[in-house]
């Protein structure tokens, strides 16, 4: 039998009554000839209530006891998932991570996907088994430890598992109809894509597009995994979503495919370092070691001597999310304690937010740059930081202006035409 894969999001298993609806749809698939292997979230809410529990028991946790506590909400869906078709008739069974078994690192809390050998559940669907009921998020480290990959890791569990059983299609279901050409709630213009290409789909993921993890696009990339992003909510049909894919095959790709952003965004500058190999590479392993991810990167040259330092100097700014701004600050400043680095002074700004155009049209389209800052000079918004890639544009800007530069951008570009 083909193999398909499904994966269910906490929104669409939140109730006993959705994890219904969600098993009919399951049904379908079987009834067209599928052996399906579902993955399924925590039920909506229910990780961040383990998680809680967690630090209010022991704030300083073991991260190893912290995976077997916050892994417990996908066992429970998984079951009550089996039960469900079971009722139904469906010949159905749970499969917890240890039991496939999914290996992973030894990386609590953020464990990588090593190996899904498929003998245990290719076994049972030979002896009449249909549908192995999956918990998501979830593996075993070679200590024998239940391990969690992080937030979001349901998605790359279903990509790992289609990559590993070489299935047909993954379908991912959410509260969302797809993937648009941005937040809708943001702009009343959204259009829903019918497909997007796998390099588009990362970019968009990783600059802040909430509806597919970045690891599990990675994955699918890596291993043309045929997604498919669509609503648990609607009816099914085989026309429903939209389908993440090779470039190959798109047809005819738009010059910009979506317009993504993020709200939590903090812009760091070090003023007056000395301008001479190493320093970048000193400044973020600092930040690498303190586990700060950055993004944007920007350096400016000065002719002013660095205290005494004879030759150039230089300031140097960057990007990172919010919440990272702290660590970001106390590990740097450390290093200049420590005598690593040497800086005047450390600036911080809190009020920004990043504004990206993402599409592979770009590769074959001069201009794009030049029509994107035009825009948002018309509507009078500065720039502070500028990023770019082969099939990418990004800028830092104030927050306040961010929902203002997203619906013109979308507009310069005419998104909402197909």
């Amino acid at each position: 039998m083909p193999v398909l894969v499904m994966k269910f999001g906490g929104t669409s298993v939140a109730t006993l009554d959705r994890i219904g609806r969600a098993a009919k749809r399951v049904a379908v698939e079987v009834s067209k000839g599928y052996d399906v292997i579902v993955i399924v979230s925590a039920m909506s809410g229910k990780t961040n209530e383990l998680v809680g529990w967690v630090n209010e028991t022991s704030p300083f946790y073991d991260a190893r006891e912290y995976d077997a506590v916050v892994s417990s909400g996908e066992n429970v869906t998984a079951g009550l998932m089996a039960l469900t078709l079971q009722e139904m008739e469906v010949p159905a069974r749970s499969w917890q991570g240890w039991q496939v078994p999914l290996l992973t690192t030894s990386a609590h809390g953020a464990a990588r996907i090593e190996d899904i050998p498929p003998a245990n559940i290719m076994q049972k669907f030979g002896e009449g088994m249909r549908v192995a009921v999956v918990a998501g998020f979830q593996g075993i480290s070679p200590e024998g430890r239940i391990t969690t990959l992080g937030r979001g890791g349901s998605d790359t569990t279903a990509v790992a598992f289609a990559a590993a059983f070489e299935a047909e299609r993954c379908d991912i279901y959410t509260d969302v109809d797809g993937v648009y050409t941005t937040d809708p709630r943001v702009c009343a213009k959204a259009r829903k894509l019918d497909r997007i290409a796998f390099e588009e789909m990362l970019e968009l993921a990783s600059l802040g597009a909430k509806v597919l993890q970045t690891r599990s696009v990675e994955l699918a990339m890596r291993y043309n995994v045929k997604l498919r992003v669509l609503s648990s909510f609607e009816e099914p049909s085989d026309e429903a979503g939209t389908l993440v894919c090779g470039e190959d095959q798109i047809m005819e790709s738009n010059i910009v495919s979506g317009v993504a952003f993020s709200r939590e965004e903090a812009k760091v500058t070090l003023v007056t370092i000395a301008d001479q190999p190493g320093i970048a590479a000193a400044i973020f392993g600092t930040l690498a070691e303190a586990g700060v991810n950055v993004d944007m990167i920007v350096q400016n040259v000065s002719e002013t001597d660095y205290q005494g330092h004879e030759g150039r100097v230089t300031d140097m700014t960057f990007s990172c999310p919010t919440d990272q701004l702290k660590r970001a600050e106390k590990a740097l400043e450390a290093a200049r304690d420590a005598g690593r680095l040497k800086f005047d002074q450390l600036w911080a700004e809190t009020d920004v937010a990043k504004v990206s155009v993402v599409g592979i049209g770009m590769r074959s389209h001069a201009g794009v740059a030049a029509k994107m800052f035009e825009t948002l000079a018309t509507e009078n918004i500065n720039i502070k930081v500028i990023a770019t890639s082969e099939i990418k544009i990004s800028v830092l800007i104030e927050r306040k202006y961010l929902e203002l530069a997203v619906q013109a951008l979308h507009d310069a570009f005419e998104l909402e035409r197909a």
